[in-house]
């Protein structure tokens, strides 16, 4: 557990590195100079839930060394399986602890923490010269993904969000397809995540009361650079999706999976217009049900694009009347609670394009042709897809020795993050979002702007936006 004593020392640590410049160039290293079959140093910071499933992935490989485990609740059920696969790693509760006393020994993290918990480790280890591989969504805040972006350029390390459908099929097929012109002029996507969430059916007029603090758990820690509350037991383990002030809600859970590659090869960047319609309107958790039309501008000449996000069990979308069978990935991995609903109503999108109209999935599953007749007239001119030369995880680490460029470096994933995020902005004002590309700043609400920034950093946790 943290101490009044560590809390001072990290804090001095932190000033004066920022006023030497000391942090830039620490325990950075090229490791691709150590030769192609040199195993990645990886500490893991989130060892339950979701991010268990990061680990075993990354072990997978056979190119990772798990040299050290990091866990706000270390010892809890859900960290269990993977102390028990790795009973050698180090063990810390506070991330910050692991990095003073392991830095020399790590050369890549991977963070598997809950949304708003990304950016203080991720920040951190850029500057200590580590490589980075975070779940999606990048962070909470829109102003926290600038920074990242930012420092992924300033200390030059690999970095990678885990939309891992960027290493598949999907990826592949998608740029194949737009560089050959047969997605073209594309002017309406329908996207669409219409299975349970937690916060369906709940009612709150408040934040949760005070709970007593599990002895196992550095609650601090937890919070990071979030808003602070008392701990409550309906925060953790996923329950924090629900709540504005620390999750992204569907279309920052499932939006990365979805829209990520049409966002990157059709060059969306930002919306200056999001558009709400919700059901269930609540100032502390998501909405039973939202529409949001983003409005995305002309560029590079694509005409302007209007992108219709649905969530919500009955806010099912219009779709084609040829639409079929919806488009399934198996390989998609499932939530910590509940399951992925795939026979009523999947996760998926249609593009509309000049001439022709795509259905899609999720994660890697591949495009389809809905007009039949002339998906046969192109039989010839459709392009070889290429195999995929790695998975997401193996990318990263190919990337992190630089064999391999990562496929959803924090430059191509962040604008993504960001469009996403002016989406949950419009949800939590429930209110239509104008956003100014030049200046950077929402124009229509004044509440809304600030949430770009999100909550001012709390004490001995504001180091990280200086970073």
């Amino acid at each position: 557990m943290k101490t009044k004593t560590y809390q001072q020392s990290r804090r001095r640590f932190l000033q004066t590195a920022l006023a030497t410049g000391a942090l830039a160039p620490f325990g950075t290293r090229p490791l691709f100079a150590q030769g192609a079959n040199t195993k990645v140093n990886l500490a893991c910071v989130g060892i339950g839930n979701r991010g268990a499933e990061i680990i075993k992935e990354f072990a997978k490989t056979g190119q990772a060394n798990i040299v050290a485990l990091c866990d706000v609740d270390m010892g809890a059920k859900q960290t269990l399986p993977i102390l028990k696969q790795f009973p050698d790693a180090p063990r810390f509760q506070d991330f910050r602890q692991m990095f003073d006393k392991m830095a020399e020994q790590i050369d890549a993290v991977c963070i598997g923490t809950p949304d708003f918990s990304h950016f203080p480790i991720a920040m951190l280890a850029m500057s200590l010269g580590k490589h980075v591989y975070v779940e999606k969504p990048m962070a909470h805040t829109f102003k926290q993904v600038d920074l990242m972006m930012a420092a992924e350029k300033k200390y030059k390390v690999a970095c990678q969000m885990g939309n891992q459908g960027h290493s598949d099929a999907n990826y592949f097929q998608f740029k194949a397809w737009t560089d050959a012109g047969i997605i073209r002029d594309v002017t309406k996507i329908t996207a669409f995540m219409n299975n349970p969430r937690r916060w369906h059916g709940k009612t709150f007029t408040d934040f949760l009361p005070a709970q007593p603090i599990p002895e196992t758990m550095d609650w601090d820690v937890w919070t990071a650079t979030a808003r602070e509350h008392p701990f409550n037991n309906g925060y953790i383990n996923g329950e924090w999706r629900s709540w504005f002030d620390y999750g992204n809600g569907a279309l920052g859970d499932w939006g990365a999976h979805i829209i990520d590659t049409a966002h990157q090869f059709l060059k969306l960047g930002l919306p200056t217009e999001v558009v709400p319609t919700l059901e269930g309107y609540s100032r502390f958790i998501f909405p039973q049900a939202s529409t949001l039309v983003f409005k995305f501008p002309a560029r590079d000449g694509m005409p302007p694009l209007e992108l219709t996000w649905y969530d919500g069990t009955k806010n099912l979308p219009p779709l084609p009347a040829n639409f079929g069978k919806a488009v399934v990935d198996p390989n998609i991995p499932p939530p910590s609670t509940g399951a992925v609903v795939t026979k009523a109503a999947p996760p998926g999108k249609v593009i509309y394009g000049a001439d022709l109209t795509f259905k899609g999935g999720s994660h890697g599953s591949t495009l389809q042709i809905l007009e039949k007749d002339k998906a046969k007239d192109l039989a010839g001119k459709i392009p070889d897809v290429p195999d995929s030369p790695s998975n997401h995880f193996l990318n990263f680490l190919r990337a992190c020795r630089g064999e391999e460029t990562c496929r959803s470096s924090f430059d191509i994933a962040g604008p993504l993050c960001q469009a996403m995020t002016l989406g949950i902005i419009a949800q939590e004002v429930n209110a239509k979002v104008v956003f100014d590309p030049a200046s950077r700043r929402i124009t229509s609400n004044k509440v809304a702007d600030a949430l770009l920034d999100g909550p001012p950093p709390r004490k001995d946790w504001e180091q990280f936006y200086k970073l």
